[in-house]
Order: C-alpha cells, then sequence, then structure tokens
C-alpha cells in the first residue's frame, strides 16, 4: 500500500460501496463507473474485503487477496457479493438495506511469513496488526486484522484459520503450513 487514502477517498469508496450494494441486493444494474472522477488511488489495481454489519453482527463480508482491477471496482464488487453471495448467509433483503453497515478493508500484497514450528509461527505473528493466510495444498482461508478483537489469542486464532480452511483445528501444530500475512486500511460508515 503506497500512502493512505485520504478521508474524502474513503468516504468515496464506501459511497461508492452503498450505491453498489444496494443497486444489487434491488437487482438494478449497478451504474458504470466513471473513472474520470475518481483520484489516483482509487483508479489503481487494489485488493479489498468488504464486511456488512447489522445490529453489531456479522452480515456478509467477501474480498480478494490479490488486486486485480481497480481499487473502486474492487470495493463496488465486493460489496455487492457480500451482500448476495455470502454462502454463510442469506442474501440481503431490500429491507434490511438501511441497517447494514459497511466496513472497508483495503489490502496490503501478502507476504510469506518464514517459520521454523509452531512455536515459532505464534512468536511471528503480529496480533491486531496482522491479516494472515493459512494454505495446505488447494485450501486456504483468511482472516482480516480485525478478527483479533474476536480471538485475540494467537494459538486459537491459528485454530480457528484452519477450521475456516476446513481442516482440523490443530493442524498447524503438526503440519508446516504455508502461511502469509498482510496489512489492511480499515473504514467504514
Amino acid at each position: 500500500m503506497q500512502e493512505r487514502l485520504t478521508i474524502a477517498e474513503q468516504k468515496n469508496l464506501l459511497r461508492l460501496a452503498r450505491e453498489a450494494m444496494e443497486h444489487g441486493v434491488r437487482g438494478q444494474e449497478i451504474p458504470p463507473l466513471n473513472e474520470a472522477l475518481l483520484t489516483l488511488n482509487l483508479r489503481e489495481e487494489g485488493s479489498s474485503f468488504v464486511t456488512l454489519t447489522m445490529g453489531g453482527q456479522l452480515r456478509g463480508c467477501i474480498g480478494s487477496l490479490e488486486p486485480y482491477q481497480s481499487l473502486a471496482e474492487d470495493v463496488r464488487e465486493h460489496a455487492v457479493a457480500a451482500a448476495l453471495e455470502d454462502p454463510r448467509f442469506p442474501p440481503v433483503a431490500a429491507a434490511e438495506l438501511n441497517g447494514i453497515q459497511i466496513e472497508v478493508s483495503r489490502l496490503t500484497r501478502p507476504i510469506p511469513l518464514e517459520y521454523k514450528d509452531a512455536n515459532d509461527l505464534l512468536s511471528k505473528l503480529c496480533p491486531h496488526v496482522d491479516g494472515v493466510i493459512v494454505r495446505d495444498g488447494l485450501h486456504r482461508a483468511t482472516f482480516l486484522p480485525q478478527v483479533w478483537e474476536k480471538i485475540p489469542d494467537p494459538a486459537d486464532f491459528l485454530g480457528n484459520l484452519c477450521y475456516k480452511m476446513g481442516a482440523k483445528p490443530d493442524l498447524w501444530r503438526s503440519k508446516h503450513l504455508e502461511v502469509l500475512t498482510y496489512k489492511v486500511e480499515e473504514f467504514h460508515e
């Protein structure tokens, strides 16, 4: 991540996310993005996660770990996907829109975390700072840094991440997994 977004850029992304989500939930076509009106930061390739909450409870979260489109398009795409395609939840209904809060997390590129064993891995994680990806063959899972608020213990964090990946929670202790970390710039409505 080059530089932090300005408050105006953050507000613009939140507005774009809400507009896209509302159009998607209502089954309407999302208006084309006028990139000429966007700052360079919003036009550059970027990856994001969009998290939807309702009454403080998770309602959807979808994103990408690697950039493949402009940050503005990435946020719009994931706002719609978080509302309609998160397999953990039914699609957001139009009646819910006013109660939905949007959070955007802009990600840095993931970097491999080199470690010797389970204890070394625990010592190298930075709780409340690192987003973490674990991979085992074709299986992978990630937790944004915000998840540390709910799971502050690094061993529990890794166990839950392995479980999310579809593996036994203690897999990280018995097998050397590919681990990557990233940082986020988070902002919300």
